[in-house]
């Protein structure tokens, strides 16, 4: 079946008209990134790409464009780590009246945390609609993320934008918190998603007063925690009294850059060959696993970068194939870049 230029019209309307403010952290958006799936859109023969009008051209290139932003996760291992590990521990939750477990990914920025977590809340979120069919009033996973300098009336503020409940400027922590758990309990909430974990300073009053504020809606909202942040450790989440009760109830996994291993040129296939572009060859990127290994000093969220951006760029030059000269040209986050300018600089002296 080949993709009508027709049919990608409408579908950029669609894209034009779309409300670009759901974000994960509120309920449409994690409804929307749970429930809309990322379809691949089919090439056209080459005969009819080239007799394509540029009103038609554009539109499918339009099309093209869209889908190369929105490429779906690869599965990983430190991802599938995550599942397996989340699963576990929501059934071991299920029937637990206190002192639930959970379950911290720490690792440094790039590594794949958050998509660990939000994939884990999508299969959650599937496992729960497979059991309970037909219900549309139940919030099986709740994602939030901690605001910089945070205090406990932030967080339980993004609770509630999540959950969509009115916040105004008189209603006290207290109202927030009792509005939030009532709700999440209705809704059968079972999966507690915190990001940007490290963000909570447990050194600092404010820091504290979130880490007890997250405490007790653990213990309100009977439901599976899940936080996860750039190197936790040395951000002094285990600190301290509050510190030990956080390590003594969650598990932790660890994220880190790929080795240059089997695995690494396995993810690079899965996104090379999720790409729909006219002209490029197979294996192409496989074949250059160790150059993008320096590229991107073995982090997933460079790779991931990287190749859709030439993937971008090869569409909107009309080269259609990723090549290393356009790798090349793409630019990355300074950390890839400074490890590829300096790829021992960590085992200096």
């Amino acid at each position: 079946m080949v993709t009508d230029p027709g049919t990608a019209a409408q579908w950029k309307q669609a894209i034009e008209t779309a409300d670009d403010h759901r974000h994960l952290s509120t309920l449409p958006g994690w409804r929307r990134f749970t429930s809309e799936p990322v379809t691949a859109p089919d090439l056209l023969p080459r005969q009819r790409f080239s007799n394509l009008d540029d009103a038609g051209r554009a539109d499918y290139n339009e099309l093209r464009l869209d889908y190369h932003t929105r490429l779906a996760a690869v599965a990983t291992s430190t991802s599938r780590h995550v599942i397996t590990t989340g699963r576990r521990l929501t059934l071991l939750n299920r029937h637990a009246v206190s002192a639930r477990r959970g379950l911290i990914l720490s690792g440094p920025a790039g590594t794949g945390k958050t998509t660990a977590i939000t994939q884990f809340g999508k299969t959650h979120q599937a496992i729960d609609a497979a059991r309970h069919p037909g219900l549309t009033d139940r919030i099986p996973v709740l994602y939030v993320t901690v605001p910089p300098a945070a205090t406990p009336r932030m967080v339980a503020a993004e609770f509630a934008r999540f959950l969509g409940l009115p916040v105004t400027s008189r209603a006290n922590i207290t109202d927030i918190i009792e509005a939030v758990c009532g709700v999440a309990v209705d809704a059968r909430v079972s999966v507690v998603a915190v990001d940007e974990i490290h963000n909570l300073a447990l050194s600092t009053r404010n820091g504290a007063d979130v880490s007890d504020t997250l405490k007790y809606f653990s213990e309100r909202i009977p439901a599976t925690f899940l936080y996860a942040g750039i190197d936790v450790e040395k951000a002094g989440l285990f600190s301290g009294v509050r510190g030990s009760q956080i390590a003594g109830r969650f598990t932790m996994i660890p994220t880190s850059p790929f080795p240059r291993t089997a695995e690494w040129t396995g993810l690079i296939a899965t996104i090379e060959n999720a790409l729909r572009l006219q002209h490029h060859q197979a294996d192409t990127l496989v074949g250059l696993a160790d150059y993008l290994h320096q590229r991107t000093a073995g982090m997933i969220g460079s790779l991931s970068h990287l190749i859709r951006g030439a993937a971008l760029d090869a569409i909107l030059t009309g080269t259609e194939k990723i090549t290393r000269k356009l790798l090349d040209a793409v630019d990355l986050d300074h950390a890839a870049q400074n490890h590829a300018r300096h790829p021992n600089a960590a085992r200096r002296p």
